[in-house]
């Protein structure tokens, strides 16, 4: 490497967490802005894996030849990795250790909550001697951005999984079946609801719409069954329903010992694709339709792995070539300690502190609100048993696909109801919570 090379300051790039689309976008446009503003550029390979352990080998200048044409494509040519660089004390001290010995002045990371969690700790570690930016990247959409913008990635993989879910609803018409499909969202049901509502998939359950902090698996397989009921009393046998995968994590380990055995990753949390929700909610609905009679083929399908390094569509590709600009402007403008948003076309730091959650010392996280019109306009939507269901005429219409009689039908369901229901009725109050017990069969 030339002495002029190593005159510049550098500035290097990182990835962490899960892939989203969009990643590239950020790589090039920040490497081209810092070579354009005289800085020499590292990608830095698979995240913060090789930094805790202090190695320097895994690190590879980038130039603008190497980034000028991958904005449009998907996944990440720095790889990634969920490798927790705050774990501890002394891995910290390492990273940081590793960063200087590479000569690193700035670092942008671009990554979810754990990447944003990590760089905050090592800015504050950093002491100044590196100055540190995040740029927001999630396909679940759950980081708190201002002005409640999405996170880059989050619009190319609800296209992609539209697409998906408008073939198996067509696939579900045509063989006369129900597919149940289960999306990636951990924390926040906000990809399943935006691919339910842009495909009109026949519901989605998520996390947010119940009370109380543990679920029952019954509980979620009774609003599926409930659907497929409504579907089969207006002559339709067929049915797309997506489940956000966070409802895994909700799940009352107390009635499920299996989920205090599952894994966990470098942040704590619980390796979701090693609960086979899918199968777990299917042969709940299949043993509950068995029971009150009901005859329905059911399909599970995972919604997630492939979306994550979709082709990133015109939105995603804009928005971070944006991003990654923003962030070397920033960097180069004297700032730390900041994440990278847009609000209004302008570039707009939001300060890590603030986006820590003061109990938990981690990142808060954005979930669905169902008390806003965006919640309640894919919930007015769906198809499944509301509060007026549990009176007639409706509540007989239903019961008469089951065994069972209009009053059992309403005890058997009312519990379902009452975990999920709330006022869409023009008029009413959008998000307000309506008591479904005052329609109980007398």
């Amino acid at each position: 490497m030339s002495s002029s090379a190593n005159a510049r300051q550098t500035l290097a790039i990182l990835v962490g967490g899960g892939p989203a689309p969009g990643i590239n976008g950020v790589i090039a446009s920040a490497t081209i802005e810092a070579i354009n503003r005289g800085l020499r550029v590292l990608g830095l390979m698979d995240g913060y894996r090789w930094l805790v352990g202090g190695d320097v080998t895994h690190a590879r200048e980038l130039e603008i030849r190497d980034v000028s044409r991958i904005h449009f494509t998907g996944g990440s040519i720095l790889r990634t990795s969920r490798t927790n660089p705050a774990r501890d004390r002394e891995s910290l001290g390492r990273v940081v250790e590793t960063l200087l010995k590479l000569g690193v002045r700035y670092l942008v990371c671009i990554g979810g909550d754990d990447t944003t969690y990590g760089s905050a700790q090592i800015a504050d570690y950093a002491r100044g001697q590196i100055a540190v930016v995040t740029v927001p990247k999630t396909i679940d959409n759950d980081l708190p951005l201002p002005e409640n913008a999405p996170t880059f990635g989050y619009e190319t993989a609800r296209a992609a999984g539209t697409a998906i879910v408008e073939s198996l609803m067509e696939d579900s018409r045509t063989t006369g079946r129900w597919y149940l499909g289960i999306t990636m969202g951990r924390r926040s049901g906000a990809l399943a609801l935006g691919i339910c509502k842009s495909a009109g998939a026949t519901l989605a359950i998520i996390p947010e719409e119940f009370r109380g902090e543990k679920l029952d698996l019954g509980l979620v397989a009774d609003t599926i069954v409930g659907a497929i009921i409504k579907r089969k009393a207006s002559g339709h046998d067929d049915g797309v329903a997506l489940v956000a995968e966070g409802i895994g994590e909700r799940l009352d380990a107390e009635n499920m010992p299996s989920l205090k055995e599952l894994e966990r990753d470098a942040y704590g949390h619980v390796h979701l694709t090693d609960l086979p929700l899918g199968a777990l909610l299917r042969e709940k609905i299949r043993t509950t339709l068995e029971e009150l009679g009901v005859q329905v083929s059911v399909v599970t399908k995972d919604i997630g792995y492939e979306l994550r390094c979709a082709k990133p569509i015109p939105f995603d590709v804009e928005y971070t070539r944006t991003l990654g600009f923003g962030a070397v402007r920033y960097l180069l403008g004297g700032g730390s300690g900041a994440l990278i948003a847009i609000t209004g076309g302008r570039i707009t730091p939001v300060a890590l502190d603030q986006l820590l959650d003061p109990q938990t010392g981690r990142v808060r996280v954005r979930t669905v609100n169902v008390a806003t019109e965006s919640y309640q306009v894919g919930r007015s939507y769906m198809i499944r048993l509301e509060a007026s269901d549990m009176k007639e005429p409706s509540l007989s219409l239903l019961a008469a696909q089951t065994k069972l009689a209009p009053h059992a039908f309403g005890d058997r369901f009312l519990p379902a109801v009452r975990a999920t229901t709330f006022m869409t009725e023009p008029g009413r109050n959008s998000g307000t919570q309506e008591d479904p017990a005052k329609y109980e069969a007398s």
